[in-house]
């Protein structure tokens, strides 16, 4: 395969946002894309007037980006597929998949874009796929993590992520095809660690999106990102995760991006909850998923099934699915025995 070939060889499954913004970066790449949507009048809106104006306004996306609704042809014979669905919608999309597998090239590239865990399972989005996908399909799995937001990779402003693997040659693979001047792209084999980074620090942006809405200044922020830091630490070691990952892209990186930036929805909802809004009225509101809201409570499961002490974790479940009210939780955590930092 070579680039400048505008027959899509590159399948992108979601047009969210991240969908939107990763089918325009592999088309200025050189590569023909199929961008899948599940709303009609999305890839309507592509084909009349080469804009997503619900998630990502303003980018103008080329003729080599064909929107379909038609999951088989975005499927047929891709030597790439990237899936940035929601991760509660993941499993269900692989499933409509599922008969169009034998279309799809045996080394296809699989990449998870998705950040969240799987509430029903606690599995990461490649555990997902592997059991949704033949085994044959296994080690060409991987995904894609590290800090983004959208709208900035769209003005191709500077970014640097990682493409996680455990096959060394399936990431460096990917890496080829994501990379370019203003999108530098690092290889990682730590697939667990990667995805887990890119879950949970949405957990924490809530946290301190409720911190920031609350006024509570720039230290609380920086306790509670640097406390997160640590939970993530614990409850990624503990499921086999490599220490080193959270120090990276996938992990502080993500985690510092989401928890400060304007443009985070996790943040945004957080920030709404700490002025007093409800989760009910501020979802009811947002066009696109604040993923940090399903995954709080599959962190918080997590936690307690591995017996791993993660109290933001805890404070952020409740604030979410009990009531609490946000500033009785802050209190609490500050009340915790004193004990060594670690």
């Amino acid at each position: 395969m070579t680039k400048n070939d505008s027959r899509p060889t590159i399948g992108v499954i979601g047009a969210g946002s991240w969908g939107t913004a990763l089918a325009w970066l592999l088309a200025g790449n050189g590569y023909g894309v199929h961008l899948w949507s599940f709303e009609p009048e999305t890839a309507d809106q592509i084909k009349r007037e080469r804009e997503n104006k619900t998630f990502l306004p303003g980018v103008l996306l080329p003729e080599s980006v064909q929107p379909t609704t038609d999951l088989r042809e975005v499927l047929d014979q891709k030597r790439m597929l990237v899936l940035a669905v929601p991760s509660h919608f993941f499993r269900g999309i692989l499933k409509q998949i599922q008969p169009f597998l034998s279309s799809v090239r045996p080394e296809c590239l699989w990449v998870s874009a998705t950040k969240g865990i799987e509430n029903e399972t606690l599995l990461t989005m490649s555990g997902v796929l592997k059991e949704i996908l033949d085994p044959d399909h296994h080690p060409y799995v991987g995904c894609l993590s590290g800090p983004t937001f959208a709208k900035e990779v769209s003005r191709e402003l500077p970014t640097a992520v990682s493409l996680a693997a455990v096959e060394e040659e399936t990431a460096r693979k990917a890496q080829h095809f994501f990379s370019n001047a203003f999108f530098r792209v690092y290889t990682n084999n730590d697939l667990l660690g990667v995805e887990l980074g890119g879950a949970l620090k949405n957990v924490m942006a809530l946290a301190a999106g409720i911190s920031d809405g609350l006024g509570l200044g720039h230290n609380s922020r920086a306790a509670l990102i640097t406390r997160g830091l640590a939970e993530i630490c614990r409850l990624g070691e503990k499921k086999g995760a490599q220490r080193p990952t959270f120090f990276g892209l996938a992990g502080i990186g993500d985690l510092v991006l989401t928890c400060t930036g304007e443009l985070s929805r996790n943040r945004t909802v957080g920030f709404r909850l700490g002025k007093g809004e409800s989760l009910s009225t501020i979802l009811s509101t947002m066009t696109m998923v604040a993923e940090g809201v399903k995954t709080t409570m599959a962190a918080n499961q997590l936690a307690r099934r591995e017996g791993i002490e993660m109290p933001i974790v805890s404070k952020v479940y409740a604030i979410l699915y009990e009531n609490s009210d946000p500033r009785s939780a802050v209190k609490d955590l500050m009340k915790r025995d004193l004990r060594a930092e670690g």
